[in-house]
C-alpha cells in the first residue's frame, strides 16, 4: 500500500476536522432548550409541578428544567408537540409589573426559583453558530485552496500516471509476432527514425510525431507496441487513455502535461497511449459541452502533439479499435502521420501465429494447424492464442502426453462457441429437429460450393448438433478466402445457407421453429446492407443511405435517418428486402429438394452420432447424384 503524501494528510484531517464539528453541533442541538409560550405551555408547567427548577433573567429568557422521573407532553412556540423528560423549556422573561405574580406562582407549586445577572445563553448561542459556519464552510474552503494550489505546482494528484518500462520489463520482440509482416515493416521504420534520424533529415524528411494502430480487439496492436518498447532502445512510456481522465477538472489536462514534460527531458522516447478514443472521442457529446473534463484533457493532447511549442524526439504511438469515435483534429497529419492498420491474418498469417504459440506445447502432428488454420477465417491472433491454450489444457485434463487433432478441434469449439452442454441432453423430438435444421445448413452449403463457383465456401468442416453456449448446435463452414469480395452472387448464397436449416425444418415438419431466429438476423442484415448500403438494388438504385447515429453519450444506436427520404423509398428498401430474403429461402428450398434423400441421411446421421465432418456428407450426395441421372 502507498504511503499518504502530506497533501493527502491535510485533505484526511480537514475531512476529519469538519465530521467532529459536525457532530459536535448535532449533540449541542440536542441539548437546546425547547422554546415555548409563556401562557398557557410554561404556567401550565408550573402550576402541575413539572418542573424541578427555574432560572429567570430580566429583560431576556426564563428557563426551566423538566422533571427526569417521568415524561411529559408540551407544545412549542410553533404548536409541535414532545414527550420529553430531563429537557430543559424557555420562554421570554415577563415584564416587571407580570414578574411578581411569575415569582408567587412558583413559591405556591414549590418549585426553587433564581435570578440570573446576564443574558449570556443566548451569547453563547451565536457563538456555537458563528464557529458552525466556520467549521462547515470557511475552514473547508481554506483548506481545498490550500491543497489546490500545492497540487498545481508538484500535487501527486495530477501527475501523469504513465509507467516508464525499463529494460528487463522489455521482453517482447518483433520475431514474436506473426501473421502481419507488413505492419512490422511499417513500425520498424519508426524506429529507425529514432535510432538514425539523420539518414531521413538529410533528405529534407520530418521524422512522425505520432502512429495510430488501428484494429479489432486481440489483433496485437498492444504487443506490437511491447516489441516497439524493446527494439527502439530509447524511453518507453505506457499509459492507458482512461487514466487520464477524473471527475476533478483540470486534473486531465495536468496530467498530460506533466507525462509529456517528462518524455521531452528524456528525448528521444516513445508514449504509448493504449485505448485512446477513452479520452479522444469526439467533442461537443459530453454532458459538459465543450467544458468537460474529458475535452479538456483531450485539448491539452492536442496542443502538446501539435502545438506552437516543438515537440522534438517524442514520438506518440495509440492504439484504438474505434477509429469512428475519435475526433478529426487527433486523427489528423501532424499529429498521427502514421496510421497503421491491423487486417485480420490470412490463411497463411493465422497458420504462422498458432505455430508460435504451439512452441512448448507437445503436438501429435503439427500438420493438424493447418486445418485449424483453414477452418479459423476471420480469427484474431488473440483467438488463435486462445485455442492453442484451450487445446493444452484439455490434454492435460485428459490425461494425455501429446495435443492431439481432437484437442485442437475441441479448443477451437471452446474460443468460437464456449463449453459444451454434453450434459443437458434433448429429448428425441427437439434432438430430431434440431438433426434436420443443421443437415440444411451442411448440405446447401456442401452443394452450392460445390456447383456454384461464386459460392464463399470451399466446404463444410464440421457439424454438431451437441450444444455450446447458447446454440443447439452449429455447421461450420470453411471459407474460400479468394471467393471473398462481397459480390452479390456470393451474398445470396450466404442467405441460402443461412436459411437452409428453417427449410429443412419445414420440408420434414412442415413448420419451423424459433431456433432459426439468429440465422434470420444474419440474412434481416445482409439484405439491408445490400439494398442501402451496397447499391445492389436495381428498384431502389445505386445509392447509400446514411445512418444517424443517436445517443452519443450514451452510446451510438444505428438507424435510418427518414427525414432523408421519402415513404415510397422506404417502401421500396422494405419490398427489396423481403425479395431478397424469399428468393433465399427458394434457393435453399429448391436445393434440399433435388437432394431430400441426402438431407433425410444427414439429419439420420446426426442424431446417431451427433458430430459428423463435412466429408461424411460425400456419399450421401453422391448416391443423390445417380439416382437424379
Amino acid at each position: 500500500m502507498e504511503k499518504l503524501t502530506p497533501l493527502h494528510k491535510r485533505g484526511l484531517i480537514a475531512v476529519a476536522a469538519c465530521m467532529l464539528i459536525a457532530c459536535f453541533f448535532m449533540m449541542m442541538g440536542q441539548n437546546q432548550p425547547i422554546a415555548v409560550r409563556y401562557f398557557p405551555v410554561f404556567k401550565n408547567l408550573i402550576t402541575e409541578k413539572k418542573l424541578t427548577e427555574v432560572t429567570i433573567i430580566k429583560d431576556g429568557l426564563t428557563t426551566g428544567t423538566l422533571r427526569s422521573d417521568a415524561e411529559t407532553k408540551i407544545t412549542d412556540k410553533n404548536d409541535q408537540s414532545f414527550t420529553v423528560k430531563g429537557r430543559q423549556v424557555q420562554t421570554p422573561t415577563p415584564s416587571d409589573h407580570k414578574l411578581t405574580g411569575l415569582t408567587e406562582l412558583l413559591e405556591s407549586s414549590g418549585v426553587k426559583y433564581s435570578f440570573a445577572k446576564d443574558n449570556s445563553g443566548a451569547y453563547s448561542n451565536w457563538i456555537i453558530y458563528a464557529l458552525l459556519f466556520v467549521g462547515l464552510f470557511i475552514l473547508p474552503i481554506f483548506l481545498m485552496r490550500r491543497m489546490g494550489n500545492q497540487s498545481r505546482e508538484a500535487g501527486p494528484f495530477t501527475k501523469n500516471r504513465a509507467k516508464l518500462w525499463s529494460e528487463d520489463q522489455r521482453e517482447a520482440h518483433f520475431s514474436d509476432l506473426a501473421g502481419m509482416p507488413e505492419v512490422v515493416i511499417e513500425v520498424k521504420e519508426l524506429v529507425e527514425f529514432l535510432k538514425g534520424p539523420d539518414k531521413f533529415t538529410r533528405m529534407g524528411a520530418k521524422i512522425p510525431k505520432g502512429a495510430l494502430f488501428v484494429g479489432g480487439p486481440g489483433c496485437g496492436k498492444t504487443l506490437l507496441a511491447r516489441a516497439l518498447a524493446r527494439e527502439a532502445g530509447v524511453p518507453f512510456f505506457y499509459i492507458s487513455g482512461s487514466s487520464f481522465v477524473e471527475m476533478f477538472v483540470g486534473v486531465g489536462a495536468s496530467r498530460v502535461r506533466s507525462l509529456f514534460d517528462e518524455a521531452k527531458k528524456r528525448a528521444p522516447s516513445i508514449i504509448f497511449i493504449d485505448e485512446i478514443d477513452a479520452v479522444g472521442r469526439h467533442r461537443g457529446t459530453g454532458l459538459g459541452g465543450g467544458h468537460d473534463e474529458r475535452e479538456q484533457t483531450l485539448n491539452q493532447l492536442l496542443v502538446e502533439m501539435d502545438g506552437f511549442e516543438e515537440n522534438s524526439g517524442v514520438i506518440v504511438i495509440a492504439a484504438t479499435n474505434r477509429e469512428n469515435l475519435l475526433d478529426p483534429a487527433l486523427t489528423r497529419r501532424g499529429r498521427f502521420d502514421r496510421r497503421v492498420d491491423f487486417p485480420d491474418p490470412d490463411k497463411k498469417g493465422r497458420l504462422e501465429i498458432l505455430q508460435l504459440h504451439a512452441k512448448g506445447k507437445p503436438l501429435q502432428n503439427p500438420d493438424d494447424l493447418q486445418e485449424i488454420a483453414a477452418e479459423s477465417y476471420g480469427k484474431s491472433g488473440s483467438d488463435l492464442a486462445g485455442i492453442m491454450n484451450e487445446a493444452a489444457i484439455i490434454a492435460a485434463r485428459r490425461g494425455k502426453d501429446t495435443i492431439g487433432r481432437d484437442e485442437l478441434r475441441e479448443g477451437q469449439d471452446r474460443v468460437e462457441m464456449s463449453q459444451d452442454r454434453g450434459s443437458q441432453k434433448l429429448g428425441e423430438k427437439p434432438k430430431r429437429l434440431v438433426s434436420f435444421h443443421e443437415a440444411g445448413h451442411a448440405l446447401v452449403c456442401k452443394i452450392l460450393s460445390r456447383d456454384d463457383q461464386n459460392s464463399p465456401f470451399a466446404t463444410v468442416g464440421k457439424v454438431t448438433i451437441v450444444g455450446r453456449g447458447r446454440a443447439g448446435g452449429y455447421t461450420r463452414n470453411i471459407t474460400d478466402e479468394e471467393a471473398v469480395t462481397m459480390r452479390v452472387s456470393q451474398l445470396k448464397v450466404h442467405m441460402a445457407v443461412y436459411m437452409g436449416g428453417m427449410v429443412a425444418e419445414e420440408l420434414e415438419f412442415g413448420e419451423h421453429s424459433a431456433g432459426a431466429s439468429n440465422d434470420l438476423e444474419m440474412v434481416t442484415s445482409i439484405a439491408e446492407k445490400m439494398v442501402t448500403a451496397w447499391g445492389m438494388s436495381e428498384v431502389v438504385g445505386p445509392l447509400a443511405f446514411k445512418k444517424s447515429q443517436g445517443g452519443p453519450f450514451l452510446g451510438k444506436k444505428m438507424s435510418f435517418d427518414s427525414d432523408k427520404f421519402g415513404d415510397k423509398t422506404q417502401q421500396n428498401i422494405d419490398d427489396e428486402m423481403k425479395k431478397l430474403a424469399l428468393e433465399a429461402v427458394e434457393r435453399a428450398k429448391k436445393t434440399l429438394q433435388d437432394y431430400l434423400p441426402a438431407l433425410k441421411s444427414t439429419a439420420n446421421l446426426l442424431f446417431e452420432k451427433e458430430t459428423i465432418d463435412g466429408s461424411d456428407l460425400d456419399p450421401f450426395i453422391v448416391e443423390c447424384d445417380r439416382n437424379r441421372s
